[in-house]
Order: C-alpha cells, then structure tokens, then sequence
C-alpha cells in the first residue's frame, strides 16, 4: 500500500483510508449506511491491516457517538501505535445552543467523549466537521492548540470549509504559532469536480493534503448505474441523500460510458477506475471508502493496486468536464496568467 505525507505535515497515511460511517446504525439516517457490529467491524478492519490499510475515519455524530464506540473496540486488538485513527467534531451533539458549533466549550466536551469513546489517549487526526461561523476562528484554533499541545491530539484538520475560510484559518495560525490544519477533508469525484476550482490550488499552495469523502460520487460510480440501466426513482444513487449534489442523468452516463471504456482497457472495475482516477490527482493524500461487507472492501482496496495511463486519465478528465464559476472562466481566458495546476500525479 502507499502511503503519503498528509499535506506537508510529517505523518504519513495511506493512499486509501476506511470509513466508518456505517458502523452502529444506532439512528434513522445512519441504518440506511449500515448497521456493522463490533464483530463484523473487526473482521473489516482486520482486511484493512493485512493490505496496509491503518487509517480509520470516523466522527461524533456517526450514530450518535456509536461508531466511534464500535471502532474503538474493533481496533481493541491492536497495537495502538499501528493504527491512525481521525474523528470530527461541529455538528449538533444533543440538545442546546452549547452542543454544537466549534467553540473551546463544545470542543472540549467532544474531544474528551471522543478519547472515552474510541478507547484511546490520543487521536491522530481530528477534524472540523464543517465551519462554524458564530465562533471567532482564533478560540477555535488556540483550543485546538492547546489539545496538541497535551498530547491528545496529533495533527488538526477541518472538512468542508470554502477557500477563504481555510487560508483565514491558516493565517491566523501562522500568525500566534498554534497548529496549523494539515488536511481538508472534501468532497471530490468524477461526478464532483467543485474541489479544483479553488481548493486544490489553495492546498498546493499551502500544502494541506486532501482526504477525500464519497470519492464514488455519493454511490453514482459503483458500475450499478449506466445509460440504459438508471436508478430506480428515490433511491439514495438518484437523488443524494443528506443534501447531495443532483447529477444530470446524461453528464452521469457520458462520464460513466468513459468509465466503462477504461475498465475494459485496464481489466479494472468502473469503481476501481474512479478511485484511481483520484489518485492521480494533485493534494490528494488518501481517499475514505467504505463497505458493508468484505467483498466490498476487497474490491476498494484494490483500487490502490494499479496506475492509470496519462492518457486514461485524460478520457475521464474530458468527460466529466463541466462549466467553471466565475471568476475561473474569466481567468481561464488568460492561461499565461493564471497558469492551472497540475493536471496529474
């Protein structure tokens, strides 16, 4: 398995990371992700060691703190030391103005859950789930600084922030020295090109690393779903769930007809094609899948095993083109000036 630095922080990860988003279904919305138990985890997370695979990703909310509680006895087994583990922290955890959000209140009473829940003395990744705009930037990053600072946490990172919030973040940390997100866990696929436009060159610039959640485009890129043979109406593949993104039927089948014919190019899965597509992509230091069962996780972990030509990627590239926002067309126009970043890995 390869691993990478994540971002340019010293810790090195595995270019594929498990998630666990559907351990417990102990909640309405989390059962339609799984209902994996502590024994049946186990026998996942014992798959993933045995290809390398030592990052597991999680969060509070995740069943309402129940995935944290399975994972943490899943990986009881184990040494300590050769797992990394990454769980979150923002949304709604109980009832209360309090309960929620980034402040050093809510985030000390999580963070301090979180180390009882998985078991553990430290977390090797911890996120902001999402921003939190009512919380002044600097009480969350200096309480983040000061659980470093402790040991109980290794290396910060947040997901789902805009451009500016996460070079405002980065400033202000440059600015008293406290620690800096080293990762940004994102939404990035075939299906889900936003990430390019403004986040990608920021974390080349920067060099936070990505992590990259529903990297099948929230289940669009399984190989279930293809011209001729569309999802049945309601399912979670045709509308998103959660507030997912809508995918226009023909841009779906255009970039999955592409898909197909690069499968039977390299003998390869069209959802192994599209992890690796990401792979090749510039920021990308590992991508989170998932699995019901272990056919599921055997069939992701080998999307690891294999490198796309420069010339496959760019089939994929081409079909899954879409209009950028302004002011990207704009500058766009004047390539000499705002050169791209690099295409690939």
């Amino acid at each position: 398995m390869e691993f990478r630095q994540l971002g340019k922080s010293g810790l090195h990860v595995p270019v594929l990371c498990f998630g666990t988003g559907t351990f417990g279904g102990s909640t309405d919305f989390f059962k339609a992700w799984g209902s994996t138990d502590v024994a049946e985890a186990r026998e996942l997370i014992d798959l993933c060691m045995d290809a390398g695979v030592n990052f597991f990703d999680t969060a509070d909310v995740y069943s309402a703190g129940h995935s944290e509680e399975i994972l943490g006895a899943a990986i009881a087994h184990l040494p300590r030391e050769s797992v990394l583990i990454s769980t979150k922290a923002t949304f709604p955890f109980g009832e209360g103005p309090n309960n929620q959000g980034s402040s050093r209140a809510h985030l000390t009473k999580q963070i301090h859950g979180s180390l009882k829940r998985l078991g553990t003395d430290y977390i090797d990744v911890f996120h902001m789930h999402g921003f939190d705009a009512n919380t002044p930037m600097e009480e969350t990053l200096s309480t983040l600084d000061d659980f470093v600072r402790q040991g109980k946490i290794r290396y910060i990172a947040c997901s789902n922030f805009s451009g500016w919030q996460l070079q405002r973040s980065l400033d202000i940390s440059a600015q008293y020295g406290w620690a800096r997100y080293a990762a940004h866990q994102v939404y990035y696929s075939l299906v889900g090109r936003d990430y390019e436009h403004e986040l990608m060159p920021l974390g080349i610039a920067e060099g936070v690393g990505a992590l990259v959640w529903s990297p099948l485009g929230w289940g669009r890129l399984t190989g279930k779903i293809r011209r001729g043979q569309p999802p049945a109406e309601g399912s979670r593949a045709k509308e998103g769930t959660a507030g997912g993104p809508v995918v226009e039927d023909e841009y779906l089948y255009t970039v999955v007809d592409a898909l197909d014919a690069v499968a039977g190019e390299t003998g390869k899965s069209v959802p192994q094609v599209a992890l690796n597509w990401l792979l090749r992509k510039p920021t990308i230091s590992s991508l989170i899948i998932g699995a019901r069962n272990a056919e599921q996780l055997k069939a992701n972990l080998a999307a690891a095993s294999f490198t796309l030509s420069t010339e496959q990627v760019q089939k994929l590239d081409q079909a899954s083109e879409r209009p950028v926002p302004y002011p990207y067309w704009h500058q766009r126009q004047f390539g000499q000036l705002n050169p791209a970043p690099p295409s690939y890995r």
